[in-house]
This record gives C-alpha cells, sequence and structure tokens, in this order.
C-alpha cells in the first residue's frame, strides 16, 4: 500500500485477480452510431486477464461487437446502502472467435469456470452460441476498502 490510501499497480493487479473470481456476470457496453448499449452476460477469463463470454450472433452487443469491436464494462457485486464499495471496469477490444475447440483457451476458461461446454460453432446458425474474447486494454478498481472518499485506480494492461 502506497501512502494516502493509494494502490500500487501490483495491489490493483492483485484486487482485480481476487475480485473477479467471485462475480459470475458483467456488464457489457457497446456502441455503433454514437448510441451506446449495455448488456449481462456470464463472463471467464484466463491467467492473462483476458475475458470470454458466449452468445449469440443475433443478439444487438454481438452484432455491435462486427461493427465497433471497442467495448467497455464493469464487474460488480450488488452492494447494500452502508456497505463498502468495490468495482472493477475495463476498456477493451471484442472479437468472436472461430473454430473453438477442447483445446482453445476460451473453452478451457469456460469449462474451468461452469463446467463442460458446447463447442458447436454451427456458422450459419445465429441462433447458436459463439465464444467472443475481450482483450482488456486497461483495468480500473473503483475502491472504498483504502481510501475515504472512494478512488479510482486505473492499470493499463495490454496495446491494442
Amino acid at each position: 500500500m502506497c501512502h494516502n490510501g493509494c494502490m500500487t499497480p501490483q495491489e490493483i493487479e492483485a484486487t482485480i485477480r481476487e475480485y473477479i473470481p467471485q462475480i459470475l456476470h458483467m456488464s457489457l457496453a457497446t456502441s455503433v452510431d454514437n448510441k451506446p448499449w449495455v448488456c449481462e452476460v456470464h463472463f471467464s477469463y484466463d491467467d492473462e486477464l483476458n475475458l470470454y463470454f458466449r452468445s449469440t450472433p443475433d443478439r444487438r452487443h454481438c452484432q455491435e461487437i462486427q461493427q465497433n469491436p471497442n467495448v467497455a464494462g464493469n464487474i460488480v457485486t450488488q452492494h447494500f446502502k452502508n456497505q463498502l464499495i468495490r468495482g472493477i471496469y475495463f476498456e477493451g477490444k471484442a472479437e468472436q472467435l472461430d473454430e473453438v475447440d477442447e483445446n482453445h483457451p476460451a473453452y478451457k476458461a469456460v469449462e474451468a469456470r461452469y463446467g463442460k461446454a458446447s463447442t458447436i460453432q454451427a456458422a450459419d446458425d445465429p441462433s447458436v452460441a459463439r465464444y467472443y474474447k475481450i482483450s482488456v486494454s486497461n483495468w480500473y478498481v473503483f475502491d472504498a476498502y483504502t481510501s475515504t472518499p472512494p478512488q479510482k485506480y486505473q492499470l493499463p494492461w495490454k496495446e491494442q
């Protein structure tokens, strides 16, 4: 912990890695033609903190990812009145993955979190769930545990 209640990059990363296994779904924001959209998806992640989710290409968020891969989102638990708050936020690029099999990192991440997952990738059927990957470029921790008032800490992650 650094002085005045701030977090070092190592502490920010440790907080993210400790927090996200506790939460099953995330809010995912997309935007096309200057019109934002947000939805909830169940997510998984790998050791490099790439995020994965499954969804059908006919959903609005998936259609928008095809047009604009820039996404943002948050991973938060429900907070109650007078409770200390903490939330994880991210920015990155999303993409639909092709040819996911049992050895693919996306499949392994979903299986580790939720059990055996389907690998069906019927390219001609938009109602069949596909795997999507979010390559995170920035992580943020909004935190009341380390500072009062709460602070938002940024962790630049990967160059896109």
